[in-house]
C-alpha cells in the first residue's frame, strides 16, 4: 500500500531527477566549489533544492523544509528533509554515484521517504508500517550472519579525526568483513536495505544525509542507531545501520550504540 505521504515523496523525487541527471551528463558541466574540506558545491545542488522548495510549497504550504544548502526551520508538524545531491563530490569528479534523498517528518517520527538514483534509475521508497521497495519490488536486508562473509561501508567525515576512520576502517577489516567507501550515504543506507551490502556507519553524519535511508533500513528489517536523539535533526550523529543479524557485532566493532 502506498500512503499519500509517500506517492508525494516519490513524484517529488522522481521529477528532480531529470535535472541531476541533464547536468551530469550536459557536455559544459557547471564549475564546482568547496564549502570546506572536501566539502563540494555545485550549481545543481542550488538549482535541485531551490526545485524541490519550490513544489513542497506549492502542494504543502503549511510544511517546513530543512535543506542542505538552504537549512531551515524544524519547529514545525511536518518536515521535509532534503539533500538534492547526495555525493556531490562523485558527481563533480563525474563519478554516476549519486542521488536525491527526502524524507518526510512528522511529529518528530519519519513517515515516508524516497532516495533516487538517477543514473541507474532507482527509486528506493518506504513508508512507516508499509516496507521498502525499489522500483515497486519489496526490499528485505541480507541474510548474511558472519562478519568474514560481510560487507560494510565505511562513511568519512571531515568533522572528526582522520585518525579515528583509519582506526575504524582497521578494526574492521581484521574482522574479515570486506570494507568499501562510495561517496554516497544515503545510498549506502539504501544498499543496506536492499541487502547489497550488511552495514553502513559513519562516526558523524547530517539529517539530510540519513532520513530517508534509515527508514528504509528499517523496513526491509534492519536495525538502527538512535540517531535523532542528542539533536541529530540539527546537530547531526553517528550512524549505523545494519541488517538485523549483525547488528550486535557491528554495533560492537564501531563503537556506535544501537540502544
Amino acid at each position: 500500500m502506498t500512503t499519500p505521504l509517500m506517492q508525494a515523496v516519490k513524484e517529488l523525487a522522481l521529477s528532480a531527477g531529470p535535472l541531476i541527471r541533464d547536468a551530469f551528463l550536459a557536455p559544459d558541466r557547471p564549475a564546482y566549489s568547496l564549502k570546506g574540506q572536501q566539502d563540494y558545491l555545485t550549481e545543481t545542488d542550488l538549482a535541485v533544492e531551490q526545485f524541490v522548495r519550490e513544489q513542497i510549497s506549492q502542494r504543502f504550504p503549511q510544511d517546513g523544509v530543512l535543506g542542505e544548502e538552504g537549512g531551515g526551520l524544524t519547529d514545525v508538524e511536518r518536515l521535509w528533509i532534503v539533500d538534492p545531491i547526495d555525493g556531490t563530490a562523485n558527481f563533480a569528479r563525474n563519478i554516476a554515484h549519486f542521488c536525491i534523498s527526502l524524507g518526510v517528518m512528522v511529529h518528530g517520527q519519519l513517515e515516508a521517504g524516497a532516495i533516487y538514483d538517477p543514473m541507474r534509475d532507482e527509486l528506493f521508497l518506504a513508508g512507516r508500517g508499509q516496507g521498502a521497495w525499489l522500483n515497486g519490488r519489496r526490499l528485505q536486508v541480507s541474510s548474511i550472519d558472519t562478519l568474514t562473509t560481510a560487507s560494510a561501508e565505511i562513511g568519512w567525515s571531515s568533522r572528526k579525526p582522520v585518525d579515528a576512520y583509519l582506526d575504524l576502517v582497521s578494526r574492521t577489516m581484521h574482522t574479515g568483513c570486506a570494507v568499501r567507501r562510495a561517496g554516497s550515504g544515503a545510498l549506502g543506507l539504501a544498499y543496506v536495505s536492499a541487502g547489497r551490502i550488511e552495514c553502513y556507519a559513519e562516526q558523524h553524519i547530517n539529517a539530510w544525509d540519513v532520513a530517508a535511508g534509515l527508514l528504509l533500513v528499517t523496513e526491509a528489517g534492519g536495525r538502527i542507531n538512535p540517531f535523532w536523539a542528542n539533536d541529530g535533526l540539527r546537530q547531526g550523529n553517528a550512524v549505523l545501520a545494519s541488517n538485523a543479524l549483525l547488528a550486535d557485532s557491528f554495533s560492537a566493532l564501531t563503537q556506535i550504540s544501537l540502544a
